[in-house]
């Protein structure tokens, strides 16, 4: 009778379990589904606005935005102004007002709302930076001058539009925007996207607008500084490096390169400080629209044990301090240039840079 009622309960267990298990993964197919029936429509509304502006312009803008997918345009980004180096594609200078809407419509479209502020703001800093006369290293080296004849030129029309491929809900296709201090590089796959690598960066990273003062990169550097003070001692030992970084080490023209993790695992984070180390890399990751930037986190949660927080340089906020944030899909680095008011960052994934996984789908 002892053995009759174990079995009985045995078996209720293993059926409870099953139950569990199936309303477990009806409940994950659910929340899967609408993400990806939202990224779909993201999608369609993303090929629609480039659509958009490709019926905007005439045969010559055309041909001036379009470009084949593989080529020398993919890799064709800087920080640097033009025409230190050679951008090419739609400028914004040479679009009319009705062109020009319509461009921006497809950044804010493709990109979140606090991705395309973020680009915004970039551009309007490079704006001061044209009204002020240009800016001392405005490149990687010595002073930068007005825009002029062979000078660097700045300011909010000085970036490029380029469609590499054709935009398409199935197929992959690049949508690269940029210029000074600004390189997105957005490649979609039907309902997927990578947006790395790009280039959000910023001179001068604190100005002011309309009585309104703007720091383009301005809570990553905030919460970065957050996160290094929240370390205790042991945890800031091994995240602090011995030596000094200056500049990106994996910036432009360093694609494919490889560097070895250093500092500090998130695994020996506590809980919180993981949560704080998510959140200054959503600053990256949620440049592009919720619909992509959602899996993309997800991805990058999913491999926060292997994930390296490494630093360079003073801990107080308000200093010139370097940062990188280092995993299995991701590396974020945040580089001061010489001071507090110049700033560049980069954004990889060394397991898909260029959509590299799209391509191969």
């Amino acid at each position: 009778m002892g053995s009759s009622r174990w079995l009985t309960l045995a078996v209720a267990a293993v059926l409870a379990t099953g139950v569990a298990i199936t309303v477990v993964a009806q409940q994950a197919a659910r929340s899967q589904a609408p993400a990806t029936g939202a990224s779909v429509e993201v999608t369609a509304r993303i090929v629609a606005a480039a659509q958009a502006v490709l019926a905007a312009l005439d045969d010559a803008g055309r041909s001036t935005v379009q470009f084949p997918s593989e080529g020398p345009q993919k890799t064709r980004w800087s920080n640097l102004p033009s025409p230190m180096f050679e951008r090419r594609g739609l400028r914004l200078a040479d679009v009319t007002e009705p062109q020009r809407a319509a461009v921006m419509k497809l950044l804010a479209t493709a990109l979140s709302r606090d991705g395309y502020q973020k680009v915004l703001n970039i551009m309007e800093g490079d704006e001061v930076l044209r009204q002020n006369g240009g800016g001392r290293g405005a490149g990687r080296g010595g002073p930068g001058a007005p825009g002029g004849r062979g000078g660097p030129a700045f300011g909010r029309d000085q970036y490029y539009l380029a469609f590499l491929g054709t935009p398409s809900t199935t197929q992959p296709w690049m949508l690269q925007y940029g210029g000074h201090h600004l390189a997105i590089n957005l490649t979609i796959g039907g309902s997927q996207a990578s947006m790395t690598p790009s280039l959000p960066a910023a001179q001068p990273a604190t100005f002011t607008v309309e009585g309104r003062t703007v720091r383009p990169l301005g809570d990553e550097n905030d919460k970065a500084f957050a996160l290094v003070n929240a370390l205790d001692e042991t945890q800031r030992g091994q995240a602090i490096l011995n030596y000094r970084i200056a500049d990106l080490v994996l910036g432009p023209g360093q694609d494919g390169r490889t560097i070895q993790p250093e500092g500090l695992r998130a695994s020996s984070m506590t809980p919180a400080q993981q949560a704080m180390l998510l959140g200054i890399v959503e600053e990256w990751a949620g440049i592009m629209t919720e619909a992509y930037a959602g899996p993309r986190m997800a991805e990058i949660k999913g491999n926060l044990p292997q994930t390296w927080f490494a630093w360079s340089g003073p801990t107080t906020n308000g200093s010139a301090a370097y940062f990188r944030i280092q995993g299995p899909t991701i590396v974020i680095e945040y580089a001061p240039q010489g001071g507090v008011d110049h700033i560049h960052t980069i954004y990889r994934d060394p397991t898909n840079d260029y959509g590299a996984k799209l391509a191969r789908r």
